[in-house]
């Protein structure tokens, strides 16, 4: 392989490293799941013990079902605050209309307000709850009843429950059931149908999780997915938008459904009972108008008269951190899923969480990992350096035979390639080891701009906020190449320079164009990390100031 080639070649592997993997971050949903029949018959399931404020059924045979129409009247919206979050529930739909976390803000300012998972474009809230088959007619905007006094609950330690009631035309009474806890970003709600008619009740529930998706959200998602997300006969499915004209519908055991942003995330997951398989359902998808909504829809057990039914669901609303996930006994946590490179970089998350737990600074934390990735693959390191110590060795020769041979290209190949092989120098020696580098730089590179614990976390000085671009002052003009908001890159600019040193220090080939061409990639390097994730820009510098080290260390011993 002569010179031109391996400038070509790395080139090449440097854009792919740093440009392509952008357009494949989110795994295409797998076409061939296999559509089931959603009918469980035979179970009959029973209310569970719930707390004094909850109402007694007294079935009364009546006619046939009419339509419910939304009650035209005042209604009530019920805050409920935990150490963790404040939620209010509306009356109309006992419907999920904000939730405000405590612990997480929408940016870095002092003065930024509190997250919101509810976005304001979403009319009637989130997590909402009505009947494929309208059997219940307008259960989605119907107003309910809380059965509480006051508008206010604060749930300070342990649990409490708040039940919706909605009473049914000729009989028929749905009751939501809510119960909080102190501790967990997880919300119960028990569903109960109570048929007071004398005619059964034979539909599906369907769970609506909603989520505004317009061209600026639709952006983003290039980098981190935001939409509709599932986990579908066991498989962590990230259907995107664009495609669910193609295909909306998704059979299989369902262990929940929702809608994920980069940080955060809003899902229904069925409770399974033990003893029972797995439960058999739908997910359903729309996209319209810049609203995108995920489905869950299961078919519920027939209910006849004078008997009730109660299907119960837990409800996740919070950070996608892993920790947390991790630590309910359930699925949840293969929400945390980088793509492709998940294998290589759900480790390397833990092992930056196990040593933030010891040095409580995520900057550090990104350091010492660089540092133990370069232990690693310190061999393979060595070995790339010494073929370029090698590579250097011959230099003088190549480029006798290059003047030599320069009229016939043929003829040059063959005296370059008999050369390495009488010096017994291999070409590529310097870029397969740095190849096999390359999948632990994706997953690097995924893993650092997903996970939520550099999400505002702050390192040193100017860097308050290892998830965004590093930025020193804040400056009123725009700079080319550069995202909002606009200042000095100062970290992006020391590892711009770390790139020219360590150029500096690699053999080039005797070819004055080629040697001109790679002096520029210092610079290319700078301007596309100008809008990385500080956090990714810290581990490349270290990286490459370990690469210098490692280098120096090999050309003074086989000098």
């Amino acid at each position: 392989m002569d010179e031109q080639k391996r400038l070509i070649l790395a080139v090449v592997l440097s854009v792919v490293v740093l440009v392509g993997y952008q357009y494949f971050f989110v795994k295409t949903p797998d076409p061939a799941l296999q559509q089931q029949q959603a009918q469980q018959t035979g179970r009959q399931q029973q209310v569970r013990q719930s707390s004094q404020n909850i109402s007694d059924y007294k079935a009364q045979p009546v006619a046939p079902f009419q339509p419910v129409i939304p009650v035209k009247k005042d209604y009530r919206t019920i805050m409920v605050t935990t150490p963790l979050y404040e939620i209010v529930i509306s009356e109309q739909g006992a419907s999920i209309r904000s939730m405000e976390l405590k612990q997480f803000k929408e940016t870095n300012k002092k003065d930024s307000a509190l997250k919101q998972l509810v976005h304001e474009k979403l009319a009637l809230g989130t997590l909402l709850v009505e009947l494929e088959g309208q059997s219940i007619p307008g259960m989605k905007e119907a107003v309910f009843s809380a059965k509480m006094q006051g508008n206010t609950l604060s749930v300070n330690t342990g649990e409490k429950s708040i039940e919706f009631v909605l009473g049914a035309s000729q009989g028929m009474v749905v009751k939501k059931i809510f119960t909080f806890n102190a501790d967990s970003y997880t919300i119960d709600c028990d569903i109960i149908f109570q048929n007071g008619s004398n005619m059964p009740l034979n539909d599906s529930l369907v769970i609506t999780t909603p989520g505004f998706y317009n061209d600026e959200v639709k952006a983003q998602s290039r980098f981190a997915f935001v939409g509709p997300v599932g986990l579908v006969e066991g498989e962590y499915e990230a259907f995107k938008p664009d495609k669910i004209e193609d295909k909306n519908t998704y059979h299989g055991n369902i262990d929940w459904s929702g809608y994920s942003e980069r940080y955060f995330m809003t899902v229904v997951m069925p409770k399974k009972k033990e003893g029972y398989s797995p439960i058999d359902a739908r997910i359903k998808l729309a996209y319209a108008n810049d609203l995108v909504t995920a489905s869950y829809v299961r078919k519920m057990d027939r209910l006849d008269p004078g008997k009730q039914s109660q299907y119960s669901f837990t409800y996740y609303m919070g950070p996608k951190s892993y920790k947390i996930l991790s630590s309910f006994d359930s699925s949840l946590k293969d929400a945390i899923n980088f793509g492709f490179f998940n294998v290589i970089a759900k480790p390397l998350l833990y092992v930056m969480n196990k040593i933030h737990d010891v040095i409580p600074n995520y900057g550090i934390a990104i350091i010492l990992l660089t540092v133990l990735i370069k232990l690693v693959f310190w061999p393979l390191g060595t070995k790339s350096y010494k073929s370029m110590n090698e590579m250097k060795k011959v230099q003088p020769l190549m480029m006798e035979l290059r003047e030599k041979y320069k009229d016939d290209k043929q003829r040059m190949n063959q005296e370059v390639m008999g050369l390495y092989k009488t010096y017994k120098v291999n070409p590529a020696g310097g870029c397969l080891p740095m190849l096999v580098q390359m999948p632990i730089f994706f997953a690097l590179y995924r893993m650092l701009y997903q996970a939520i614990e550099l999400r505002h976390a702050p390192f040193i000085g100017w860097i308050t906020d290892l998830s965004a671009p590093d930025r020193l002052f804040n400056l009123s003009f725009k700079i080319p190449m550069m995202q909002e908001p606009y200042g000095i890159p100062v970290l992006t600019l020391i590892m711009g320079a770390s790139f020219f040193l360590q150029q500096k220090m690699t053999p080039t080939a005797g070819d004055p164009m080629q040697a001109k061409m790679m002096m520029l990639m210092p610079i290319f390097m700078t301007v596309l990390f100008i809008n990385f994730p500080a956090g990714l820009v810290l581990y490349m510098f270290v990286n490459n100031i370990i690469s210098m080290g490692q280098q120096y260390y090999i050309q003074k011993k086989f000098a």
